[in-house]
């Protein structure tokens, strides 16, 4: 069976991890921290970069910067994964869940404007597979309405918006290292601050409330609880993981890439004629390889599509159910048919896609 995911070793994880172990330091916020956070700094020019336990973690951390209350309204798209919802849930905010375009999952800029009351607090655009959501249209909204924008880029490491780095345009961003992602540490990920006035608090949040980071680089003389916060960072162990795929970066790029236009280029005439959508790039927006996907007819098909493939030894998965249908979430939302992402919820079917991925064993299972 060929499977849906297996996460890939450079070479160097453990070796860094051996260092990371025998330097005397394993909790957070050390010498394999620092370089990774560097690592982004420098690459992509964001303001400030800090590792957590989980793109989760991150998504909290946002959330709590930018004050969200009970009562306050946050937009975002329905068909996500739960956490970009939990992390704004758990302070009290009310979801105003926004439709997907009908060409592509991402949340449907033109339709958020339509959304925003004097309750509206932030949106939060989720760049699925990767692929940028249309960021000048939400920024502007941004700007007209005084709201915060908070980038959910869990799988769009390395991908751009108008030559800009996904992560890098809302005033804060969350990154995943999650072993199905193209980078990875197991667990992981990252909070991304890009306006400077959030700089000090989220430090202070990271470190569980306290300023235990100016106090090790002896700004204060005594560090104690100054806010609310929570252990949101990663030990070195996971650091130093981190730390050897992102030395790996491009070369890990270049062969997602071309997995990705192998599917692509292989499945065309299928699709053309079983009437099945390939995935769309927008002209703004660059693809870094995260996922591919198709777009079934309808459920009947997927379903047998999925059922065949793995009759045939190829693990292929659907994605996200629509949120703003969940047990959970129903009876809060308010009532609005979010057509588009209850399609993407029946019908998209996700291929396997990971660096060792043997493409002739692949080809002949897709195309026989």
């Amino acid at each position: 069976m060929i499977p849906f995911n297996k996460p890939y070793l450079t070479g160097k994880e453990t070796h860094y991890i051996y260092q990371a172990v025998n330097s005397g330091k394993i909790s957070g916020n050390g010498m394999f921290t620092q370089k990774c956070q560097q690592f982004f700094q420098d690459k992509y020019g964001f303001q400030k970069c800090l590792l957590t336990t989980s793109c989760t973690d991150a998504l909290e951390m946002a959330a709590i910067l930018i004050n969200i209350e009970q009562g306050d309204e946050v937009i975002m798209p329905s068909y996500t994964f739960v956490s970009t919802a939990n992390a704004f849930v758990l302070r009290g905010a009310k979801i105003v869940f926004a439709d997907s375009y009908p060409n592509h999952p991402n949340i449907d800029a033109d339709r958020i404007e339509e959304l925003i009351t004097p309750k509206t607090k932030a949106i939060v655009p989720v760049h699925y597979a990767g692929v940028a959501c249309d960021m000048d249209k939400i920024m502007a909204l941004s700007k007209k309405y005084n709201l915060f924008v908070i980038e959910d880029a869990a799988q769009a490491i390395d991908s751009y918006y108008m030559g800009k780095p996904l992560g890098s345009i809302g005033h804060l961003s969350a990154f995943s290292f999650h072993e199905t992602k193209n980078i990875i540490a197991g667990e992981g990920g990252m909070l991304v601050i890009n306006d400077e006035q959030f700089n000090r608090r989220a430090e202070v949040i990271w470190e569980k409330g306290t300023n235990r980071a100016e106090f090790f680089r002896g700004e204060v003389n005594k560090y104690g609880w100054v806010d609310v916060g929570s252990s949101f960072l990663p030990s070195e162990i996971v650091a130093a993981f981190l730390y050897a795929q992102l030395e790996n970066l491009q070369e890990i790029q270049n062969r997602r890439k071309l997995i990705w236009d192998f599917y692509n280029e292989k499945l065309k005439s299928f699709c053309d004629k079983e009437g099945i959508e390939q995935p769309i790039v927008p002209e703004y927006s660059t693809n870094n390889a995260h996922m591919y996907y198709l777009v079934c007819k309808d459920l009947e098909q997927r379903s047998k599509l999925i059922a065949h493939w793995k009759e045939k030894g190829l693990m292929a998965v659907f994605h996200y159910l629509s949120l703003h249908k969940s047990d959970f979430y129903q009876h809060k939302h308010d009532g609005r048919n979010l057509n588009e992402c209850d399609r993407y919820a029946n019908t998209l079917v996700r291929l396997p896609l990971f660096f060792e991925l043997n493409l002739e064993e692949v080809a002949a299972i897709l195309l026989h």
